[in-house]
């Protein structure tokens, strides 16, 4: 007679359902994610601040998107490839220099003294210039990261780690414009960008409590053939693939942060801290959602929740674009927030589920090409949207075009609309 198996006990107390957060290294990528998008965050908030009272053009906030999304895509193709090659660790510490650098540049140039002795077209183009270095080490630090997360963090704990991952996101998403918008009004630009790289500099102390990690991908290939090797396997994988696209087109027409200068300034009359409460109120809205997913998981289809939540995404965007009502429009910019995270989260889990150890870079690197580059790029499109049709029916359209996308995908990606976490579990046994 065959003996019982004992029913497992679920886990109870905080700690008990986010084991992943009792892993020393964890929390050390933990507070280095945050420590790192808190300063890029500000840091873009302040340029976008300084670019748009420099010109009061709307096309010059399109640019800055641009500046970083030419080097952001076109590095991708090969930066994953270095990546899979190299100590993850060693390459984020490169990149978080190189970011470090860039912050002194940004510094310098802010100062009275620069612009004073600079042309007005100068210094713009001095900032793009240093927006394009920072869009290039973005290339290389989102799948560093990506892949460390892989190397710090057990495989059973992928979707209890990627919401605590992207809860410190979104948190240097909040904080990071907020802080932008005080520096600016108490202080001045300058302050600010010094501001950032004091931030930047102290993420060096939980960097360099991560330990050296084995580097997976050994046997090295044409740079040509690796590449391709990534975008084959996405390509390959129809759930994944989809989750890509479904979210870079809603940020690439759903996106309403790069006019966010022209709304504070020009509809809604508000002052600069207004300003940096509307830029954070997204991420705001996704720490709250995130706090309460720590609480209450995602399990159940979350193929079709990441439909809901992109669908309920667009419409935030087109109240907002509409309002002209400062407590309006912060409510729609928190609820847009609120239903991206969860698409966050969903998208994140799949792409760390799904992909295989020795892939990472080179799969993240595609993803930062689909995903992360459609912000700017994005930003770029709504530059160029304002400048043609005006800001509110640019933002208007944008986020119809996301409602047509999602109903688009939703009929024609059936492997993502019945996505399963626990099957994807099941499968690996």
């Amino acid at each position: 007679m065959e003996s019982e198996q004992p029913t497992p006990i679920p886990p109870n107390g905080f700690l008990g359902k986010n084991p992943s957060l009792k892993i020393k290294e964890f929390q050390s990528y933990l507070s280095l994610r945050l420590g790192i998008i808190f300063g890029l965050n500000m840091q873009s908030t302040v340029i976008y601040y300084w670019v748009y009272h420099l010109t009061n053009d709307k096309l010059s906030l399109g640019l800055v998107g641009l500046a970083e999304v030419i080097p952001a895509i076109l590095c991708s193709f090969f930066s994953g490839h270095f990546v899979d090659l190299n100590e993850k660790r060693k390459m984020v510490t490169w990149c978080l220099f190189g970011y470090i650098l860039v912050g002194i540049c940004l510094f310098v140039l802010a100062l009275p003294a620069s612009e004073n002795n600079l042309e007005q077209q100068s210094l713009l183009y001095l900032i793009y210039f240093f927006v394009f270095l920072g869009g290039a080490l973005r290339s290389f630090y989102s799948p560093s990261m990506f892949a460390l997360f892989g190397l710090v963090v057990p495989r059973q704990h992928y979707p209890n780690a990627t919401s605590w991952s992207s809860m410190a996101w979104q948190l240097g998403s909040v904080l990071g414009p907020l802080s932008a918008g005080f520096f600016i009004a108490a202080f001045s630009i300058p302050v600010s960008l010094f501001a950032v790289l004091c931030f930047e500099l102290l993420m060096l102390l939980p960097l360099f409590t991560i330990a050296v990690k084995p580097i997976v991908k050994k046997e090295k290939e044409p740079v040509l053939q690796s590449v391709t090797e990534g975008l084959k396997f996405v390509w390959k994988t129809p759930a994944l693939l989809s989750a890509l696209c479904l979210d870079m087109f809603s940020v690439l027409f759903g996106g309403a942060v790069a006019l966010l200068p022209v709304y504070q300034k020009e509809i809604l009359h508000v002052n600069e801290m207004g300003f940096g409460i509307l830029r954070s109120a997204p991420g705001i809205g996704a720490l709250l959602t995130l706090g309460l997913l720590a609480f209450l998981p995602l399990r159940t289809y979350p193929g079709r929740k990441l439909f809901f939540c992109v669908a309920g995404f667009a419409v935030s965007i087109i109240i907002f674009g509409i309002s002209t009502n400062f407590y309006l429009s912060f409510a729609m910019l928190l609820c847009s927030g609120m239903f991206d995270a969860v698409s966050v989260v969903i998208r994140s889990t799949i792409l760390q589920l799904m992909t295989p150890d020795h892939m990472r870079g080179r799969v993240s690197a595609v993803n930062t090409m689909f995903v992360s580059s459609s912000n700017e790029l994005g930003d770029f499109e709504s530059g160029v949207m304002a400048n043609w049709l005006g800001t509110v029916r640019a933002v208007v359209t944008g986020g119809c075009i996301t409602l047509g996308v999602v109903v688009y995908t939703f009929f024609r990606a059936p492997q993502l609309r019945n996505f399963s976490f626990e099957e994807k579990k099941d499968d690996e046994l």
